[in-house]
């Protein structure tokens, strides 16, 4: 009985440290569209305000501080999009996204749409005081109007990179606590809005009542999309590339994002021998390999790929994967 309790609690003990062991899953997360609210988000800023940005950060932040995935940096993202002219009218297609994620190196990328952002009751032209007053365009006044809560739907999906299938979906629903005849009142005439416009990104935005809405929906989707990391497959692509540069246990790769290689994969490192040819035509059968080490990859760009090294040395000409032409 007592070594039938101390398998048990071994069993209990190992079982969370293979869990924690797991590589995680890269993804990036796409701005998300917002073509259906648009009306309503120009009513209630008073500009054209990019919420989808807005919520994706909000929801990077979230899945960063969660810690289920390897999320890559905002930087890298918006610097693929300029190099790609990434058009807003692709940001919920899935072949475009897939496109974009296979650059980026990732396993996954998260899309979405934004389905509802406004009043509880849908009706417009309440941003402002019933066709009133707008200081910095923010909507201020709303005297006689009726009060509203906000409400925010979103709609995600995790879109696998070799397959373009959808591995999961989250539905975000949030909906304020208080009520008001202006969703972004109260605030606006603060020190961070008049003159300057009202953004998501001002500091105040989420003590607004549309902000308290936000909030809830992003939150609301995070455990939904952290669920399916744990049944999303490793998505490992074969390459074929060449040691470009060695510098003591670093080495630099021909091969990048562009041809599947992703931060935090690993490659066998070979150096290529002798080729076995067929006598009868002189075409290669195959050629005799040694095997170096192992190559973790630490950063990759489109073209290229850097990363460390166990074993070697390496050398310039060395295979990474498999050898070109095999």
């Amino acid at each position: 009985m007592k070594r039938a309790i101390s398998l048990l609690a071994l069993a209990a003990a190992v079982v969370p440290a293979l869990v924690a062991q797991a590589p995680k899953r890269r993804v990036a997360v796409l701005d998300f569209d917002y073509a259906t609210v648009h009306e309503y988000v120009l009513d209630l800023f008073g500009h054209d305000e990019d919420i989808g940005k807005g919520i994706a950060d909000m929801l990077v932040t979230d899945l960063v501080r969660n810690g289920a995935y390897s999320v890559i940096e905002r930087k890298q993202l918006d610097r693929v999009l300029q190099e790609q002219n990434f058009q807003q009218s692709g940001r919920a297609d899935p072949t475009s996204a897939v496109q974009l994620a296979r650059l980026l190196g990732v396993d996954a990328i998260i899309i979405g749409s934004i389905t509802q952002f406004g009043r509880d009751d849908k009706k417009l032209g309440l941003g402002a005081v019933g066709g009133g007053v707008h200081v910095g365009g923010i909507g201020l006044g709303g005297l006689g109007r009726k009060t509203a809560k906000a409400v925010v739907n979103i709609d995600a999906r995790i879109v696998s990179t070799t397959t373009a299938e959808i591995l999961g979906v989250a539905t975000g629903h949030g909906e304020s606590k208080r009520s008001g005849t202006t969703l972004i009142g109260g605030v606006a005439t603060g020190a961070g809005a008049v003159g300057g416009g009202f953004t998501m990104g001002s500091s105040n935005f989420g003590g607004t009542i549309i902000g308290e809405a936000t909030r809830a929906a992003v939150d609301s989707m995070v455990g939904q999309l952290v669920a399916v990391a744990a049944s999303m497959p490793e998505t490992k692509v074969a390459i074929k590339a060449l040691v470009a540069d060695v510098a003591g246990g670093e080495i630099i790769i021909n091969v990048g994002t562009s041809g599947g290689v992703k931060v935090g994969a690993e490659y066998d490192v070979m150096r290529p021998g002798r080729e076995v040819r067929d006598p009868a035509t002189g075409r290669v059968l195959r050629r005799i390999t040694t095997r170096v080490g192992t190559l973790k990859i630490t950063s990759a760009d489109e073209q290229s790929a850097t990363g460390t090294l166990t074993g070697g040395p390496a050398q310039v000409g060395d295979c990474v994967g498999a050898c070109p032409g095999n």
